[in-house]
């Protein structure tokens, strides 16, 4: 412990030393979240040597249990199949796809008929074969009604909305990124920000420190505290208290940070949500393409045969003869693969529609407003609990780092300066 005159003496020899541990413990603590921050999220992919020598963002390495998470609150809190789908008007969807659907039943018409009996269908006059396919074309737009409404009546047994969101997440671990990026945009910001005020504070304890101990463990201490409790105070106060709370005698008021912006958060989640995971793109792909695809495919088949077997009329004994029974099956069947094939192109047509009148960026806003205090937390909290403890832990190792370079650089420039001193008075006598 040094006498007050010889720390006087010390700090008038060392000035820049004691005024430069506070910005190096502001760096320090700017450093760390920052670099905290940066491995939540990257690399997208695993760098490194697995599986142990490297690293992967928490959240895409996390990425099922984080997608599970974001969906269970979107799927059980904001929307339901129910809350997307009775938006919308069968009729209304027919019209908007009406003319690209005419234009590939032609072509599907067309295209069976060449294929299951090219001879009878060669030898077709032209208006026969245009009759054809104006019958079948005048009765699409009525099938994609009965189908949409048949979809309507039986949504939860065609449309997996759990298995949609998981799986547009999982395919796209960037936009997982995005989601907690950009709902928690202020947060991180905070936390990065933070760490330059309380890294600066503890910076002046340390210079305090070292004029009253001189000890060569002054430095990386700090240091390692520096990372350490800012990480972890930044952390809290994001989430807590979840009420506001005066602080110092009413001076200081305050309430997490992502709780104080919630209505702000809620917009944000409600646009990126409606934007880039429930969009009418990735319902549409999710009903065609999805894990309850089949039950949609044979309500198709039950309406597009009914169709065929009625166009055909008086010559369907003809037509039957012509392929045979068995034939005739399969070309019923092939003509609703072939619809099926051109729906998620047809069906692009009602996105903005679909869009329009689903309005789930204000839905979801709006429904975010009603969640508890906990369950709207629980949009964001996830990707900070995971594996939290080895962001500060790293934080940690990287103040204390920073803070042994500091007392090599020190004892460096403190030789270089005793020397200039020896130089100049040698030089004075």
């Amino acid at each position: 412990m040094q006498t007050w005159p010889e720390i006087v003496v010390d700090i008038q020899q060392n000035w820049w030393i004691y005024i430069s541990m506070p910005f190096i413990a502001a760096i320090i603590g700017y450093g760390t979240k920052i670099v905290a921050i940066n491995m939540m999220f990257k690399p997208i992919e695993f760098w490194g040597i697995k599986p142990f020598l490297g690293w992967q963002g928490i959240v895409p390495r996390k990425a099922a249990i984080m997608a599970g998470i974001a969906c269970d609150t979107m799927t059980e809190k904001l929307i339901s199949p129910e809350d997307i789908f009775n938006k919308l008007d069968p009729e209304r969807i027919a019209k908007e796809i009406e003319k690209p659907l005419l234009a590939a039943i032609e072509d599907i018409t067309r295209e069976v008929a060449q294929h299951y009996s090219p001879a009878l269908w060669e030898m077709a006059p032209i208006t026969v074969k245009n009759k054809i396919i104006k019958h079948i074309q005048d009765d699409a737009p009525n099938i994609v009604a009965q189908i949409m409404n048949d979809v309507k009546l039986n949504i939860t047994s065609v449309f997996d909305l759990k298995d949609m969101v998981v799986t547009s997440l999982l395919r796209d671990k960037k936009l997982l990124n995005r989601i907690f990026q950009e709902a928690g945009d202020g947060e991180f910001r905070f936390i990065r920000n933070s760490g330059l005020f309380f890294g600066f504070l503890i910076g002046i304890v340390q210079a305090v420190t070292w004029a009253l101990t001189h000890s060569i463990w002054v430095m990386p201490i700090f240091g390692l505290f520096t990372g350490w409790f800012t990480d972890w105070l930044a952390l809290k106060m994001v989430f807590n208290p979840k009420e506001p709370t005066k602080y110092l005698g009413g001076l200081v008021q305050w309430q997490g940070l992502f709780l104080k912006r919630r209505h702000e958060v809620s917009s944000e989640y409600g646009r990126l949500i409606a934007k880039e995971v429930v969009t009418p793109r990735n319902i549409i792909d999710a009903i065609l393409r999805g894990p309850l695809s089949d039950r949609l495919f044979s309500m198709v088949q039950k309406h597009v045969q009914l169709v065929v077997d009625e166009q055909s009329g008086m010559a369907k004994p003809l037509v039957v003869f012509a392929v045979g029974s068995q034939k005739y099956q399969a070309m019923k069947l092939l003509v609703s693969e072939e619809i099926i094939k051109r729906l998620p192109e047809t069906l692009q047509n009602i996105e903005q529609y679909a869009g329009d009148a689903m309005d789930l960026e204000n839905t979801l806003a709006t429904k975010m407003t009603e969640l508890t205090t906990e369950e709207f937390e629980g949009l964001l909290r996830p990707a900070f609990q995971q594996d939290e403890w080895i962001l500060i832990t790293v934080g940690a190792a990287l103040g204390f780092l920073v803070g042994e370079l500091q007392v090599v650089l020190m004892e460096h420039l403190a030789v270089n300066a005793h020397s200039a001193v020896t130089v100049v008075s040698a030089v004075t006598l």
